[in-house]
C-alpha cells in the first residue's frame, strides 16, 4: 500500500488537511466555542472523506509526513511559555518532578493493566499506556516496545481532545482553582492540545502545562521500558 503513494496523493491529502484545519480554526475564532476545536472538526470532516476514498491510516500518515515532521518543532515551541515563567516554576521543580513521576507510573500501570485484563493484547496495552504523551514521542516509544502505533496515534488524539474540551470545565466543577494544579493536570493528561488552550487563556497555567507536557514525556521515555516488563508477568 505504501509503495502506491504518489506525489499527487501526498499533495492532495496534505493540502486538504491544511485547508480543512484552517477553515475549522476560522470557525472556532468566529464562534468562540470550545466544542468547535479545530482538530476535532478536522477529524470529523476528514474521516468520512478517507473512508469514501478507501484511504487507510497508513497511507494517510505516509502521505502527510511533512505535517507530522512539523509536530516536533511545534512541540518544542510550547516551551516558550515555560521560558517566560521560568523563575516562577523553578521554585517548585522538585515537587513537580515527584508529582509527575508518580502520575506517569500510575497512568501507565492502570492503562496497561486494564487493557490486559479486558482484551489481553500486549501490543494494544502498550499503545494505550502511551496515550498521555505527545505524538512523536508516543509513536517512537510504541514502535520500540513492539506496540501498535496506529492505536497510539488514535489514543493520543482522543486523550488530547477529551482533556482539552472536558478538562477545564471538570476542574472548575470540582473547585480546583490553583494555576499550578490546572496546568499540571491538563499538560500531563492532554499534552499539546490541552497546553495550547491553556496558554491562550492564562500564562501561568500554560507554563505549568508545558512543564507537565515536557517532563511527563521525558519521564515516560525512561519509565515505560522498565515498567512494562515488570507488569507483563502478572498477565502471562
Amino acid at each position: 500500500m505504501l509503495a502506491s503513494i504518489t506525489l499527487v496523493d501526498s499533495l492532495i491529502l496534505t493540502l486538504l488537511t491544511l485547508v480543512v484545519y484552517q477553515s475549522a480554526a476560522w470557525v472556532q475564532q468566529k464562534w468562540q466555542l470550545i466544542l468547535l476545536n479545530p482538530m476535532l472538526l478536522t477529524i470529523i470532516i476528514l474521516i468520512p472523506y478517507l473512508l469514501l476514498n478507501n484511504i487507510n491510516y497508513a497511507k494517510y500518515h505516509q502521505s502527510t509526513q511533512a505535517l507530522s515532521i512539523l509536530l516536533e518543532p511545534a512541540t518544542v515551541a510550547l516551551g516558550y511559555p515555560l521560558y517566560q515563567q521560568l523563575q516562577h516554576v523553578k521554585r517548585y521543580w522538585k515537587q513537580l518532578v515527584m508529582i509527575l513521576t508518580l502520575g506517569v507510573i500510575i497512568v501507565i500501570t492502570m492503562s496497561f493493566s486494564l487493557t490486559m485484563v479486558l482484551i489481553h493484547q500486549e501490543e494494544i496495552a502498550i499503545a494505550l499506556s502511551l496515550k498521555s504523551v505527545t505524538t512523536p514521542i508516543g509513536i517512537t516509544l510504541t514502535e520500540q516496545l513492539q506496540g501498535d502505533s496506529s492505536i497510539t496515534s488514535f489514543a493520543i488524539m482522543i486523550a488530547g481532545l477529551s482533556g482539552a474540551l472536558l478538562g477545564p470545565p471538570w476542574l472548575r466543577f470540582i473547585n480546583v482553582k490553583s494555576d499550578i494544579a490546572i496546568g499540571l493536570a491538563i499538560g500531563s493528561g492532554s499534552h499539546v492540545i490541552g497546553s495550547i488552550i491553556l496558554s491562550k487563556n492564562n500564562v501561568y497555567q500554560g507554563a505549568y502545562s508545558s512543564v507537565a507536557l515536557i517532563t511527563s514525556a521525558l519521564l515516560t521515555a525512561f519509565i515505560i521500558p522498565v515498567l512494562v516488563p515488570l507488569l507483563l508477568p502478572f498477565f502471562s
